[in-house]
C-alpha cells in the first residue's frame, strides 16, 4: 500500500501548530512543579518554624487559594485582552513565587510568595488548555490538549527530581558553599529554599517563548480582529481548511453573546454540570494529596524521608507513563471510555489501600505498589481526560467564562481536600482517609456514565450543537 504523500504546506502546518502546543503546554510542567516541588519541604518548614498540623495544612494549601483567584479572573481577562496577554502574566507571577519562596525570613513571608504562585497557576490552568483546544484540528485535539496533561505530569516529575537531587546534594556536599553564607543556606542548610527556587527556570523559559507564539484565532475573530484571525487559521490549516472553520466560527458568534446566567439555561446547564462534576470529583480521587503529602504517607508505611523521596519519584514515573498511554489513545479511544474505565480502577485500588493502611505488620512496599496501580489508574483516565473535556464542551461566546467556573470549582475542592488532610488523617487515620476517596470514586463512576458525553472526533461547534439538542 502507498503511504500518503505529506507536502511541504502540510509539514509547515504541522509544525506551527506542535510549536503553539508545545510552548502552552510548558505551563503545564509549571502547574506540576509549582504544585509538586512542596511535597518536599512539609518536614523541613514543620520543624524550622514549629508548625502545627493546621499550619501545616495551610503551608500545603496557600498556592491554592491563589489559585482559586487566579481562575475565577482568568476567564474574564482572558476574554477581554485575549488568551496570549494573560499567560505571559502567569508566567511573571511563577518567577516572582519562586523567588519569594527562596527569600522569605518568616513563615508569614513564606505564605504571600505561595499565594503569588498559585495566582498563576490558576490563571494558567484555565488558559493553557482552552488555548490549545482553540488552535486544535478536530481529529487530533484530544492529543494535543492531552499534551498539557502531560506537561503537568512532567513538571511534577521534575519537581520530584529536583528534590531529591538537591536533598542528596545537603547531604552529600554539607560543606559546600561555606564562604558564601547566603548559598550555603539557600543549597546546603536550608535546602527547602533552594527547592522553590529552581522553579525559576522552567518560568523564566515559558516566558520568553509566549513571546513568539501568535493570539489564539477564535479570540482574534470575536474581538473582531477576522483577518489577523484567518491568517492565523491559513497558516495552521491551509486555505480551503480555514475558509470553512472562519465560516463556522462566524456562525457561532452570530448568536447573542454568552453571559454566566446563560450558563444556567437547558442544555449549557448540563454543560456546567459535567465540568463541574469533573472538576470535583476529580479532586476527590485524592491525586493532589498524593502529590502534596506522598513523603508523609509512604513515610506512614514505613519509609524514611530519603526513600519516601526516592519512591515517590518512581510514582512519577508511573504517572508519566501512563498519561503518555493515554496521550495515545484519546482520540481513538475516547474521552468517555478512558474515563469511566480507569476511574472504576480508581476506585477500587483506593479501597485495596485503604485495607493495607488497616492491617497491622503489612511490608510498606505492598502500599508503594497499590499507590502505583492508583496513579496509573489516574494518569490512564480523568488526569488525561479532564483537561481534554473542560476545553471541549462549551461554546466558543462562553468558554473563557464557563472554564473559569469549572476550575474554580476544581481549585476549591483542591484547596478544601489539602487544607484539611493533615488534621483529617491524625484525627481518624490513614485508612480512612482513602477509604473516603474510594467512595467519592465510586459515585464518580456512576456520574461519569450518565452525563460525560463522546466529543471525539467533534469540532467545537459541533459539540455546541450537541447541548442545543
Amino acid at each position: 500500500m502507498n503511504k500518503p504523500i505529506v507536502t511541504n504546506d502540510k509539514r509547515t502546518h504541522r509544525s506551527f501548530l506542535l510549536l503553539i502546543c508545545f510552548v502552552a503546554s510548558l505551563g503545564g510542567i509549571l502547574f506540576g512543579f509549582d504544585t509538586a516541588v512542596i511535597s518536599g519541604t512539609f518536614s523541613m518548614v514543620e520543624s524550622q518554624f514549629a508548625l502545627d498540623k493546621l499550619a501545616v495544612g495551610w503551608f500545603g494549601s496557600s498556592a491554592l487559594v491563589g489559585a482559586i483567584a487566579g481562575s475565577l479572573v482568568a476567564g474574564t481577562l482572558s476574554d477581554k485582552y485575549g488568551r496570549k496577554p494573560i499567560l505571559i502574566l502567569s508566567a511573571l507571577l511563577f518567577f516572582i513565587s519562586a523567588l519569594g519562596s527562596v527569600i522569605p525570613p518568616s513563615f508569614s513571608f513564606l505564605i504571600p510568595a505561595r499565594l503569588v504562585g498559585g495566582f498563576g497557576i490558576g490563571m494558567a490552568s484555565v488558559l493553557a488548555p482552552m488555548y490549545i483546544s482553540e488552535f486544535s484540528p478536530p481529529g487530533i485535539r484530544g492529543r494535543l490538549v492531552a499534551f498539557y496533561q502531560l506537561s503537568i505530569v512532567l513538571g511534577i516529575l521534575l519537581a520530584y527530581f529536583s528534590n531529591w537531587g538537591l536533598l542528596k546534594f545537603s547531604h552529600r556536599y554539607g560543606d559546600a558553599f561555606c564562604n558564601i553564607e547566603w548559598l550555603h543556606k539557600i543549597m546546603v542548610s536550608e535546602v527547602w529554599r533552594g527547592m522553590f527556587g529552581a522553579e525559576m527556570v522552567p518560568a523564566a523559559l515559558f516566558f520568553l517563548l509566549l513571546l513568539i507564539i501568535p493570539e489564539s484565532p477564535r479570540w482574534l475573530i470575536k474581538a473582531g480582529k477576522e483577518q489577523r484571525g484567518y491568517k492565523i487559521l491559513e497558516k495552521l490549516n491551509g486555505k480551503t481548511k480555514a475558509e470553512a472553520e472562519l465560516k463556522a466560527i462566524r456562525n457561532s458568534l452570530l448568536r447573542k453573546q454568552g453571559n454566566f446566567r446563560e450558563l444556567f439555561k437547558p442544555g449549557l446547564r448540563l454543560a456546567l454540570l459535567v465540568g463541574l462534576g469533573l472538576s470535583v470529583f476529580g479532586q476527590f480521587t485524592g491525586v493532589n494529596i498524593i502529590v502534596y503529602y506522598g513523603p508523609e504517607i509512604l513515610g506512614d508505611a514505613g519509609f524514611n524521608f530519603d526513600n519516601a523521596l526516592k519512591f515517590q519519584v518512581a510514582i512519577g514515573l508511573i504517572n508519566l507513563i501512563f498519561t503518555s498511554l493515554a496521550l495515545w489513545k484519546i482520540d481513538s479511544w475516547g474521552r468517555r471510555s478512558l474515563l469511566i474505565g480507569g476511574m472504576s480502577s480508581v476506585c477500587i485500588s483506593l479501597f485495596v489501600i485503604g485495607i493495607l493502611f488497616s492491617l497491622t505488620g503489612i511490608p510498606g512496599i505492598w502500599i508503594l505498589l497499590m499507590l502505583c496501580v492508583y496513579m496509573a489508574s489516574l494518569a490512564f483516565s480523568i488526569n488525561a481526560v479532564i483537561w481534554v473535556l473542560l476545553g471541549e464542551i462549551y461554546p466558543n461566546r462562553l468558554r473563557g467564562k464557563a472554564m473559569s467556573v469549572a476550575t474554580f470549582a476544581n481549585w476549591g475542592t483542591n484547596f478544601a481536600t489539602a487544607f484539611i488532610f493533615p488534621w483529617f488523617v491524625a484525627q481518624i487515620g490513614m485508612n480512612a482517609g482513602f477509604f473516603v476517596f474510594a467512595a467519592f470514586c465510586f459515585i464518580a463512576v456512576v456520574f461519569f456514565y450518565k452525563f460525560v458525553p463522546e466529543t471525539k472526533g467533534k469540532s467545537l461547534e459541533e459539540i455546541e450543537d450537541y447541548w442545543k439538542g
